[in-house]
């Protein structure tokens, strides 16, 4: 972390310190974003290690996690999805940016053999509004010119749970299709096509495309990685063909306004820039804005720490870092949260 995220850090955050665990205090417990689960896992495994709580996260997606913390049967929820202002105030919730990943369709063409698919983004929404229905389609041929198209019927794979992998998809789709957007928007739940074959989860996904010969699919990358998939190189708004990777993530968050500006309220889809991934995501937590001291101080704990500490357990779990300005706004959030008595947890937490 660098000294400009020290210099604006609220000092009582800065002071939050480990040492005062409880072996006996209860895990904090968070539910949500399956995309984001690998880095929670990261960060909680090392966060034990240094002495803090132990953290119970159940990866059960994004709708679900945003349920859970509105009825606060969670400590935290975690979600792919940003929720509105209105909701945020509704609910009486805090959101905070965690890291960056991204969504990568995946496909099972053997026939291809080592040779990349590649697609833009209204041949994508096609796919999926099912008006392109076979892989030797003209639109597919003329991006992948002398490939070995098979004549064989796309079989189209979609998430049947609330997703936020989905709204990332989705939104990706409604800024490079106006067909797609006059039909179907950006949403964690999509009215698909009745020929579509549903999944619950990313790993139903995963499951799906690989049991059925010229499926598509969409999943966030860590499932790529963990399954050696076929990923589809995709055509970005520069004109160039990319592939999914930490790299093309870190290229559109930095020609973002979560880097220029600090302000993480826009999806990261669709960035300029010839290295951008055009599906890149952010991933969030959900806090109450009051919250009991005891699980609050062992919470904000955690982010504390995961913010001071995780950068590196991020990359090697391969997540991209939040930009120093984003950082900020996330501690200062942080410092906001209080316990019913309206005294901020922070300061309730130096005394344990």
């Amino acid at each position: 972390m660098t000294l400009r995220i020290f210099a604006a850090l609220p000092a009582l955050l800065v002071c939050l310190s480990l040492s005062s665990a409880h072996a006996d205090t209860p895990p904090v417990r968070g539910a949500g974003s399956s995309a984001a689960k690998l880095v929670y896992q990261a960060w909680s495994e090392a966060f034990a290690r240094d002495g803090g709580s132990a953290i119970d996260y159940a990866a059960v997606g994004s709708s679900k996690g945003l349920k859970a913390i509105q009825a606060r049967e969670v400590d935290f929820g975690a979600s792919d999805v940003a929720p509105a202002a209105e909701v945020l105030t509704r609910d009486g919730l805090v959101v905070i940016p965690t890291v960056v990943s991204g969504v990568a369709p995946i496909v099972n063409l053997p026939e291809l053999n080592q040779r990349p698919l590649r697609l833009d983004g209204p041949t994508l929404a096609a796919i999926f509004m099912g008006e392109v229905t076979r892989w030797n389609d003209p639109a597919i041929r003329a991006l992948n010119p002398g490939a070995a198209l098979p004549a064989a019927g796309i079989r189209v794979v979609t998430r049947s749970d609330g997703s936020g992998t989905t709204y990332n998809f989705t939104d990706y789709l409604n800024k490079v299709s106006p067909a797609w957007k006059a039909r179907f928007g950006a949403n964690t739940a999509i009215a698909w096509p009745d020929a579509v074959i549903p999944a619950k989860g990313s790993g139903g996904v995963v499951a799906a495309v690989g049991q059925t010969p010229g499926a598509i699919g969409y999943v966030d990358y860590t499932y790529v990685l963990k399954g050696a998939l076929r990923t589809v190189e995709m055509k970005n708004s520069a004109g160039r063909f990319v592939s999914p990777s930490i790299d093309s993530f870190r290229a559109a968050l930095n020609a973002s306004a979560w880097h220029s500006r600090g302000d993480f309220s826009q999806t990261l889809t669709e960035q300029p820039g010839a290295e951008s991934w055009p599906i890149t995501m952010g991933t969030f937590v959900l806090l109450p804005k009051v919250m009991d001291e005891a699980a609050g101080v062992a919470t904000l704990r955690f982010f504390t720490w995961a913010f001071m500490h995780g950068d590196e357990l991020a990359s090697l779990a391969h997540f991209v870092r939040l930009p120093d300005g984003v950082q900020a706004k996330a501690y200062r959030a942080l410092a906001t949260i209080t316990s019913p008595d309206g005294a901020p947890i922070a300061y309730a937490s130096l005394g344990q």
